[in-house]
């Protein structure tokens, strides 16, 4: 069982050492302006159907 943490962070290892090299810097903004349209998009959706779900008083 000791060999399993070492296979999980020599894998992990070298996905990152695989991964980083190869982005750019217009890959990390196109990601963060995409994560920020989906929170604004989920929390409209939210707010939206809290409206259409909520009692009338």
């Amino acid at each position: 069982m000791d060999n399993s943490l070492t296979l999980k962070a020599g894998t992990f290892g070298g996905f990152a050492l695989s991964v980083i090299p190869n982005l750019t810097s217009a890959d990390v903004l196109k990601t963060i302006v995409l994560a920020f349209i989906g929170a604004v998009v989920s929390f409209g959706v939210t707010l939206l159907l809290k409206h259409l779900t909520s009692k009338k008083k």
